[in-house]
């Protein structure tokens, strides 16, 4: 029976979205993610070590991608979703200022009973966007 030496990460997280050039500038301008590869059905953001994010136009990968090295099969996304980034907690205020200067508005902010701090606000597609500290999970 196979048992793997470590738990699978999570790699790449994607989100459906109307206009990959407008949410595409959100995520850089907003966040400071760097792009890593785009073409006409998604844009893919660098989000630290071994983390992408993946940005796909609604409705552009109903069908199956052919490429040099196999297929990767259909997928698709409607209505809002959540995502969360890792952030330090002595940078929380940086990051409000961040999001005020890009004109985000904060929907919520949480403090958890481990002392983890978060803030919730809206992409231009409407997702639901966190920037969380350490001390929301037992793991993190």
């Amino acid at each position: 029976m196979f048992t793997p030496r470590l738990k699978p990460k999570v790699l790449e997280t994607a989100v459906y979205v109307e206009d990959l050039a407008r949410a595409g500038r959100f995520y850089e301008e907003t966040l400071g993610l760097t792009p890593i590869a785009q073409d006409s059905r998604m844009w893919a953001l660098d989000c630290g070590p071994a983390s992408v994010l993946l940005l796909f136009k609604r409705g552009a990968t109903l069908e199956p991608v052919d490429l040099p090295g196999g297929r990767i099969p259909p997928h698709d996304g409607s209505g809002p979703a959540h995502l969360a980034f890792a952030v330090e907690a002595d940078e929380i205020p940086a990051w409000e200022n961040r999001l005020a200067e890009h004109g985000v508005e904060i929907e919520a902010r949480m403090q958890w009973p481990r002392g983890g701090i978060s803030l919730y606000f809206r992409d231009p597609d409407d997702h639901l966007v966190e920037l969380a500290s350490p001390g929301i999970w037992a793991n993190y």
